[in-house]
């Protein structure tokens, strides 16, 4: 968690969202008791392992979950609102316009019926009004911007008839058609080949500087971490369990879910014979053990950790942890961090 005094654009508190079986028997938390905060301009990368709650959280902040799930505690404010307040039709004027979401699969973005040049636009129709020619013309603007060549002729081509690294571009034109304040990245890079997607990585940085965008980017990738962001927040079994700056949680991890993450990274100058493995399998949410949900998996565990679950520990101002044993680590001064953004980890 970044610093409290830092001015947020996105402040979510206590936030919590859990599936629920039809008869209501079964409670899934997907997302538990998560506070964080984004200030204008800046990247925040989620990570952990499928099914540790990063899509399920990223829905939340869109209050685009499905039907079976439930927010049931906290507050999202954003640009001093709280978005829990606001109506589903008051929403509609927040997603696409201030708040706006990249899918790992374009092609669920994408609607393969209409024109390219009709979807992009779409957002400037419905948002700020623009008639079907001025935002055709934007639409064009917006290919430009996102590197596609010939945008004039491919505004006018169907989705089937793009690769997959020009869909990925499209859906980003999509998401900043109406230079939204935040955009969401979900895992944007999964289906891209290295070169495309370092590629597009490069063109994300230049889209948020040319529109002072915040960007959370959710992955599984540490090393994108490393180039793209500024903050990290790890997630484990629905909870954060460890956020900061991204040149301190590398440089000086306070959990051991974060530092078995970082140590299964192979690096060119590591003479290691194996990569570090985290052993077991992550948890059943609907049934989750006592104490620190991280704990049978943990070869720092004791017998605390087995009964309590932890509360999120202050390392310093702005890293925060959810373990025990960071608890005796906070009065220790911090470790002096590598620079955020290297292109190592």
């Amino acid at each position: 968690m970044a610093a409290m005094s830092r001015e947020s654009l996105l402040s979510l508190e206590h936030l919590s969202a859990h599936y629920v079986s039809q008869q209501g028997a079964r409670v899934v938390p997907a997302v538990e008791d998560v506070t964080l905060r984004l200030g204008a301009g800046e990247t925040l990368g989620i990570v952990g392992e499928s099914g540790s709650g990063k899509s399920t959280l990223a829905l939340t902040i869109m209050r685009q979950l499905p039907p079976a799930a439930r927010i049931v505690s906290g507050r999202m404010m954003f640009e001093g609102e709280n978005l829990l307040d606001k109506t589903d039709a008051e929403m509609r004027h927040v997603r696409g316009k201030r708040i706006a979401m990249i899918l790992q699969d374009p092609m669920a973005s994408l609607n393969p019926l209409f024109s390219i040049g009709n979807q992009v636009g779409e957002p400037l129709r419905v948002h700020e009004g623009a008639s079907f020619k001025l935002a055709w013309k934007r639409a064009i603007e917006l290919l430009k911007s996102v590197r596609i060549a010939s945008p004039e002729t491919r505004v006018s081509q169907f989705p089937h008839e793009m690769s997959g690294g020009m869909r990925q571009r499209i859906v980003g034109a999509i998401g900043i058609s109406c230079e939204p304040r935040l955009l969401i990245a979900d895992e944007p890079t999964t289906s891209l080949d290295l070169t495309i997607q370092a590629q597009y990585l490069n063109l994300l940085g230049d889209l948020q500087r040319q529109y002072g965008l915040a960007l959370i980017f959710i992955t599984h990738n540490l090393g994108i971490v490393a180039k793209m962001c500024d903050l990290l927040a790890v997630m484990y079994a629905g909870r954060i369990v460890e956020q900061g700056p991204v040149s301190r949680i590398f440089s000086a991890p306070a959990h051991p879910y974060t530092r078995a993450l970082l140590g299964s990274i192979p690096r060119m100058t590591d003479n290691r014979g194996r990569l570090t493995a985290i052993e077991g399998q992550p948890p059943d949410l609907s049934s989750l053990p006592p104490g620190c949900a991280f704990a049978p998996r943990c070869p720092a565990a004791i017998a605390r950790c087995r009964r309590e679950a932890p509360p999120e520990i202050a390392i310093d101002s702005d890293h925060t942890a959810r373990c025990w044993l960071a608890e005796s680590d906070s009065e220790a001064p911090p470790a002096i961090g590598a620079r955020a953004r290297s292109d190592g980890t």
